[in-house]
């Protein structure tokens, strides 16, 4: 009897220490799953942010991507402030353009004419005034750059006029719509002086809060989506459409 007691207690003392150890490895394995998705997410989030274009590229990576971003900020404000000034000149005080360039006129030659005649009672000699011409060089380059964007939209226009992507069509039209609201409403000089300031706030706010933006986007995607496919489903798949094929030339 003594003998059939130790060996029962010396089984229980087995069971016991394979449960412990079953509950060690389970939660050990349970530990370093929990570390492998950590580790998984952190190196999905980091992929995300590499594989991110950055603002700088999507604005053209040049001169004036370092204007929006505030890479200089002296630049930056002057040509901000410039763009306010232009805007309260003519928008909001009412200055005609050819009253400007007719006062900056006078009022250069005005200086011009009172330097001279001073410097020739007290030198004896006329100055030497530098001569003023527009290089050629930046004018060909701002001619054909903008060539090649009017091409180009025209083009665009082409293709979205050819009647293959309804989707696009109807967004153009829309935002074309709108955007004569929105001239209708106020002057064009107005709504250049909005692009200006939004040009120069809404990329430096992404650029520090896209992570938060992006969350934000996200959503008003999803939902634009769901609200699109019930406006298909209603009333974009009951409009008769034609061939989309090109026929062939004979």
């Amino acid at each position: 009897m003594a003998d059939h007691e130790e060996v029962k207690k010396e089984e229980g003392l087995m069971e016991k220490i394979s449960e412990t150890i079953k509950a060690h490895s389970s939660s050990s394995s349970s530990s370093s799953d929990s570390d492998d998705d950590k580790k998984k997410s952190g190196v999905s989030s980091s992929v995300l942010k590499k594989s991110k274009k950055p603002v700088h590229n999507i604005l053209g990576a040049g001169k004036p991507a370092d204007v929006f971003l505030w890479r200089n900020k002296k630049v930056s404000a002057g040509v901000l402030g410039g763009a306010t000034a232009i805007w309260l000149l003519f928008d909001i005080l009412e200055y005609h353009l050819l009253t400007l360039i007719c006062h900056g006129l006078i009022l250069t030659l005005a200086v011009l004419f009172l330097w001279s005649n001073a410097s020739f009672f007290i030198t004896k000699s006329r100055p030497n005034i530098p001569e003023i011409q527009i290089p050629e060089k930046p004018v060909l380059e701002i001619a054909s750059t903008l060539r090649i964007e009017i091409n180009h939209a025209l083009e665009t226009l082409k293709g979205i006029a050819s009647g293959r992507d309804l989707k696009t069509f109807i967004g153009v039209i829309v935002g074309l719509w709108i955007l004569s609201i929105l001239g209708s409403s106020c002057s064009f000089l107005t709504l250049f002086y909005i692009l200006v300031v939004l040009l120069h706030t809404l990329p430096v706010l992404y650029e520090k809060y896209d992570d938060q933006v992006d969350a934000f986007a996200e959503k008003c995607l999803t939902e634009l989506k769901k609200q699109y496919a019930v406006f298909d489903e209603k009333v974009l798949s009951k409009i008769p459409r034609g061939p989309l094929k090109d026929k062939k030339k004979v």
